[in-house]
This record gives structure tokens, C-alpha cells and sequence, in this order.
């Protein structure tokens, strides 16, 4: 049987560092309060004019295509998982391909907020086992800075920029892409959302005014449905494969909120020193959460390794995908 293997993986994140201490002089919080209902330490921002989710993007898809040894123009097909892209069209895989050379790729993105990658991993895999494609670049990348409003201390504390890519290929050994269970929930529209810049509300004067070009949230219907969600299709996956904290190495969550992660622990009778986290440094980052942790982690992880990816985003969305690491 054919499967979809994560052959390489490669991340970027900005050099610049926005910590607590700063976010103290911007809005009415402190460390101690960030950190206890977070667990965000900092996060990264992309400054600098005309500074898209693209280049980010491009950054972490050279990194993977040099630490695999892959020619741009072998690449058949790109997805970028992502709600801040670059324009309304054309697309911002469209133009990641293009500024990396990956001239033979057919490309689209992919909205669904912060699960965005897992669809996008579970839809590229879906061509690699169809037996049409061989080599397929999956990328989750957000720049939610661009969507933050720096006076609303519900959302900025919380957010971050960054971009993670990963190579897949086909494989005949057992390992790769096993599963997927993905679900979506159109209740959660009002509770977190971007209300304005679509077509339903374009941006006007009064939009502008009203502030209703950011993200916003209601955090707590968010999470409450986050835990449950990701904490049900954890659970599921495992009793459908016969899984348990033993014969898993890794738990590999949205980084949404420390207490979110630490709630689906819980529930789902997984130890959190088998749990990837690196919200302390990156913050949410959306769509790239996963693949910078996979990143992050790279050096602890062995061919085998069997890992269960889990998300929430907006929507609401949510799901996993459960994988045998293939490098």
C-alpha cells in the first residue's frame, strides 16, 4: 500500500522578538498574567514594508529543499495552509512557488485556520497515495500580525509569525500517513472570526473606525469547544489503532494555549513529557504550529516513531492525523 511519508521538515520564524515586557507597555497585562493563562514567553513578528505570509514561506521552503536534496523544479504540487495570505489572489502558494523556483507545481492554498495544516497534510497525502503525485510541498504560515489588533489584549499577547514546510513522498514500508480524522463546525463562526475584509463586509471608513479589520475572540465557548474537540479525535485515533501514552512517542498539539494543551493531556491520558510545546517562544502562530514543533522536535524523533497531530481552529475546525515518522 501506498502511503504519503514526511521526508523533511523545515521551519522560519522572524528575528524579531516581541516578549512580554514589551507587550506590558502596549496594553493593560504583565508577564505573570501572560505566562499563567498562556504559557507565551514571546513570539515572533515579521516587520519591514510589503513583508507578506510569503516570505516566510519561501524561507522555510528553501531550508527543506536543501536539507533534502530536492531540485525546486522536481516539486509537482504546493499547498499552503494559511488565513493571512499575501493577497486575495492570486494565491500565496502561487507565489512561493514561483520565488523559489518551483516552476512544474500546481498550487492552491488552504483556509482553515488554525487546522489549516493538518487538512492541508491530509490533502496532499490523498495525491501522493492516489499514485498521481510523487513529490508534494505542504507549508502552514501565518502572518497573524497582520490581523491582530495590538490594543486588544485578548488576541495580541497570544499571537505570532511563522512558517513550517515538509516535503511528502511515497513510501511502500508501512510508514507515513496512516489516518485522519477531520471535522468542521459552522456554530463557531461567532466566536471566532475576522469580521470585516471579506465580501460580506469590505473595508470602509467606518470598518476601519470600528476596528473590525482584526481577529477577534470569545475565549471561552473557544475553549471549552478546542478542548473537547481536539481531546475526542486524540482519543478516537487511539482506540481505532489500538494506541496508548506507551506505545505513542508524541503528541503533537496546536500551540493555542498552555492550559488548552495541558486540558487535553488530561483527557486524553497522554503525559505532557511526551507532548510537543513550543508556545513559550513562538506563540500561536496558526496554521504553522504543527510543522514548528516537528521542526523544533526533528532531533528527537526516529524512523517509527508513532505521533498523532491534533488542532482547533476557527470555524470551528478540528481534527488529527496520525503518522509513523518515516526519516
Amino acid at each position: 500500500m501506498t502511503r504519503a511519508a514526511i521526508t523533511g521538515v523545515h521551519g522560519y520564524v522572524p528575528d524579531y522578538i516581541l516578549t512580554n515586557a514589551e507587550l506590558e507597555t502596549m496594553v493593560d497585562t504583565n508577564d505573570e498574567w501572560i505566562v499563567s493563562r498562556t504559557g507565551i514567553r514571546e513570539r515572533r513578528l515579521l516587520k519591514g514594508e510589503a513583508q507578506g505570509t510569503s516570505v516566510m514561506a519561501i524561507e522555510a521552503v528553501k531550508g527543506l529543499l536543501e536539507k533534502t536534496g530536492t531540485a525546486p523544479e522536481d516539486i509537482e504540487l504546493v499547498i499552503c495552509a494559511t488565513v493571512t495570505p499575501d493577497l486575495t489572489f492570486p494565491d500565496t502558494a502561487n507565489i512561493i512557488a514561483h520565488k523559489v523556483g518551483m516552476k512544474n507545481a500546481f498550487t492552491f492554498d488552504l483556509s482553515a485556520a488554525c487546522s489549516g495544516f493538518l487538512f492541508a497534510l491530509t490533502t496532499g497525502a490523498k495525491f501522493i497515495e492516489a499514485g498521481t503525485h510523487k513529490k508534494v510541498v505542504v507549508i502552514g504560515a501565518d502572518k497573524m500580525s497582520s490581523i491582530i489588533d495590538y490594543e486588544d489584549r485578548s488576541t495580541c499577547i497570544i499571537f505570532g509569525d511563522g512558517a513550517g514546510a515538509v516535503l511528502l513522498e511515497p513510501t511502500e514500508d508501512g510508514l507515513g500517513v496512516q489516518d485522519s480524522i477531520l471535522h468542521s463546525d459552522g456554530i463557531g463562526e461567532q466566536y471566532l472570526l475576522k469580521k470585516a475584509g471579506g465580501s460580506r463586509h469590505p473595508i470602509t471608513p467606518d470598518i476601519l473606525a470600528a476596528r473590525e479589520q482584526f481577529a477577534t475572540q470569545d475565549g471561552r465557548p473557544v475553549f471549552k469547544a478546542a478542548v473537547k474537540g481536539m481531546s475526542s479525535v486524540v482519543i478516537e485515533m487511539m482506540e481505532k489503532y489500538n494506541l496508548d501514552a506507551n506505545s505513542m512517542q508524541w503528541l503533537v498539539p496546536h500551540q493555542a494555549n498552555i492550559r488548552i494543551i495541558e486540558t487535553v493531556s488530561r483527557m486524553a491520558n497522554f503525559p505532557m513529557d511526551k507532548i510537543m510545546v513550543n508556545i513559550h517562544k513562538y506563540g500561536n502562530t496558526t496554521a504553522a504550529t504543527l510543522p514548528l514543533c516537528l521542526w523544533d522536535y526533528e532531533d528527537q524523533l526516529k524512523k517509527g516513531d508513532n505521533l498523532i497531530l491534533t488542532a482547533f481552529g476557527g470555524g470551528f475546525t478540528w481534527g488529527a492525523v496520525y503518522l509513523k515518522w518515516a526519516i
